[in-house]
């Protein structure tokens, strides 16, 4: 140990971990030191289960002792760090050092005598006036012992070695003690490059929950690697981490200044992205975040109205979709958001609708499943989420690429650069078992798993049976045969019953008693919890499928609306007017949010009658309300519409014939289902030799 690092030591103090690295014991071995030796030095604080030591006295005895670990300049920075007192004040006081630091390789010329303060505060400010207020926060009027002793060897650690190099040797000495000690998970650098990887250079760079800054700083090191552009935003809920991600930012950005490379200051807020979001009218081209998983008070019943669910408003329970949506409201048009997900959020039934739209909009576009053991928590493999928002210019893309990187021995990093790029390009490679494209249309079926394994038979496990696939055909084209025969018997004609009956306005329908519109307020939860009710939804409307929410019993249930048959159901919400006639399933059901009902008086209306005329795509123009979303949503009220006023008999003949097309549409989706996995049935059979291409051998 130096001179100057001896009188650095001053009245710091260390705990039991602190002296085993100084002595590059184990802490047993303290312990066992403690009860050996009548001399070893008496804790001064602490507590009794962890008490803690006069560094210099400790020193001096481990030196007598001949017990001293020879230790550089980081190493003593770094134990100096670690056993600063409270524990819990170890992130402000490594924020302290970085912006010595900074101010340091800012003006190497500062002197010996240590900054005040005060004066620090000073130099940032003429850096970077956010980084100054950060700092400003965490500091106090004057350096205490411990303060003194850290900045007094950061200081001199500066001047042996680059700065910027001597904060990230502590920050990832923080990183690792601190996950144990405070929860931090930092993103591993192998993850990070692969989430960017796939995200490409975006010349503005989001990280919304960016931590200690692990995915913008190498996105910024990247960028100036290359040559490349950025402007780095993030946004962190801690303080602690949001001055370290600044201060590794700027270390960064003085490095691109020196270089010359054209590079714009990271901006950096402190808040709750999603209920305080210090970027609202951000648009970037690449969204690149690690959000906390698992957090159900995200701000559910603050946001239930926010224009960032544009693909629905995510259940209580699942807030991961609220991040995704989140990322993608931050995107402009054609840019990439690549998240981290746990890997439940693939499959989790309350999440199914938001995850189906997702897909059916084309905004999802690869699923990655990581190998376990990258990273917390220990045991699960996360997955990586690939977005992009949808170009209205564009069409919406019809494929997924999946792939289990826990299957192949190939580098992370190397599998999925080239999975991406080929799947960018339309060329869709397939590895059976690792990676593979598949259409949308094969994952939106009643569950929408998005799991990665799901997709990937390995090789010779998908193994057609040739009599099921030609049984297959036949069912197929039976199918197609009543399709056809189901439409109903339509001609040509110059006028219509309908084209010249009087109108009748809803508005006056419901005063006289005719029609009702019900709604509700009762609050759905989770599917799969033990509520008591089921509870229709907006998604089970559009399915046609039976309620899949959940509701508790509560006194309220005699006035709560139930579904009777002959109801017609609408979505409040939508890019169109849908109105269905409730199923056998969903009578019965409480009517969820987002859900309105239209009762009619059977003696003077049918209700397939008017659930044909209210559809129609014109009615949106009437109906629809503004909405804040910009997303083409818009509330239906349904108040503002008119209807044909028609004999009953008449009504029956019109309604009959919208009651065809509507099997008619469910018939559709049926057999474009059963068609996408017969085509898959056929390949393989042809691929594995199971089926035969009849040849004919005269043409």
């Amino acid at each position: 140990m130096t001179s100057e690092q001896y009188t650095a030591i001053g009245d710091a103090t260390l705990t039991a971990s602190g002296i085993a690295r100084l002595a590059n014991v184990g802490r047993a071995a303290v312990s066992n030191w403690r009860r050996r030796y009548a001399d070893f030095p008496a804790p001064v604080g602490g507590t009794p289960n962890s008490p803690s030591f006069n560094a210099r006295e400790v020193e001096q005895w481990l030196r007598r002792q001949g017990k001293l670990h020879q230790a550089g300049t980081e190493q003593w920075a770094w134990r100096y760090l670690e056993s600063y007192q409270p524990a819990a004040q170890i992130g402000d006081a490594l924020g302290v050092a970085g912006a010595y630091l900074l101010a340091r390789s800012a003006q190497p010329t500062l002197g010996t005598d240590l900054l005040t303060p005060k004066q620090l505060v000073n130099r940032l400010r003429a850096v970077d006036r956010g980084l100054a207020t950060l700092v400003s926060g965490v500091l106090p009027e004057r350096w205490g012992p411990q303060l003194t002793t850290v900045l007094r060897t950061v200081d001199q650690l500066g001047l042996e070695q680059d700065p910027e190099t001597a904060f990230e040797y502590l920050h990832s000495q923080y990183t690792t003690s601190a996950q144990s000690m405070s929860g931090l998970a930092s993103t591993p650098d192998t993850v990070v490059e692969v989430m960017l990887t796939i995200a490409g250079h975006g010349a503005r760079t989001l990280d919304f929950t960016c931590g200690t800054g692990s995915i913008l700083r190498m996105a910024a090191d990247q960028a100036l690697r290359t040559g490349t552009a950025i402007h780095c935003f993030a946004q962190e809920i801690k303080p602690q981490y949001a001055l370290i991600a600044l201060l590794r930012l700027w270390f960064v950005h003085r490095r691109a200044q020196r270089a010359g490379a054209p590079t714009a200051p990271p901006v950096l807020h402190v808040g709750d992205s999603l209920l305080a979001d210090a970027f609202a009218d951000l648009r970037a081209e690449a969204v690149v975040a690690n959000f906390p998983f698992g957090i159900h008070d995200w701000g559910h019943d603050q946001l239930a109205y926010d224009p960032r669910w544009v693909y629905g408003m995510p259940p209580r329970t699942e807030p991961e979709l609220a991040w995704v949506q989140h990322a993608l409201a931050h995107l402009s048009p054609g840019g990439t958001a690549v998240v981290l997900m746990p890997p439940a959020a693939a499959l989790r039934p309350a999440g199914r609708r938001i995850r189906a739209e997702l897909v059916r909009r084309g905004a999802l576009r690869a699923v990655v499943a990581l190998p376990a053991g990258l990273m917390p928590p220990a045991g699960i493999g996360l997955h990586i989420w690939t977005l992009i928002q949808p170009d209205e210019h564009q069409p919406p893309a019809d494929r997924l690429l999946f792939i289990n990187a826990a299957a192949s021995s190939q580098p992370l990093t190397e599998l999925v650069e080239a999975a991406w790029r080929d799947y960018r390009s339309g060329s869709h490679t397939d590895i059976p078992g690792i990676q593979r494209t598949v259409p949308s249309i094969e994952v939106l079926d009643d569950q929408v798993d998005l799991t990665p394994q799901r997709y990937l038979p390995s090789p010779g496990e998908f193994v057609t049976d040739p009599t099921r696939t030609m049984a297959s055909i036949s069912d197929l084209g039976r199918l197609l045969t009543e399709l056809r025969h189901g439409l109903p018997d339509v001609r040509l004609a110059k006028a219509t019953a309908l084209g010249s009956a009087p109108q009748a306005s809803l508005v006056d329908l419901v005063r006289s008693g005719s029609m009702s519109i019900l709604r509700t307020t009762t609050r759905t939860e989770s599917t799969g919890s033990t509520a008591d009710n089921t509870v229709l939804t907006s998604a089970d409307i559009l399915s046609g499928g039976p309620p899949t929410g959940t509701a508790a019993r509560t006194a309220e249930d005699d006035n709560t609306p139930r579904v009777h048959p002959g109801d017609l159901l609408i979505p409040i919400a939508g890019r169109e007017i849908v109105v269905r006639v409730a199923t056998r399933e969903q009578v019965g059901a409480q009517l969820g949010p987002g859900v309105q009902l239209l009762r009619v008086d059977p003696t003077r209306f049918d209700p397939w009658f008017v659930a044909g005329v209210l559809s129609r795509t014109d009615n949106l123009r009437v109906a629809g309300r503004a909405s804040s979303t910009g997303s083409g949503t818009q509330r239906i009220d349904l108040k503002r519409l008119t209807i044909p006023v028609l004999k009953l008999q008449d009504q029956r003949a019109y309604g009959e014939a919208f009651r065809q097309l509507a099997e008619f549409r469910a018939g559709l989706e049926l057999a474009a289902a059963a068609g996408t996995t017969l085509a898959r049935e056929i390949s393989e059979g042809l691929t594995s030799g199971t089926l035969l291409v009849r040849v004919d051998r005269d043409a």
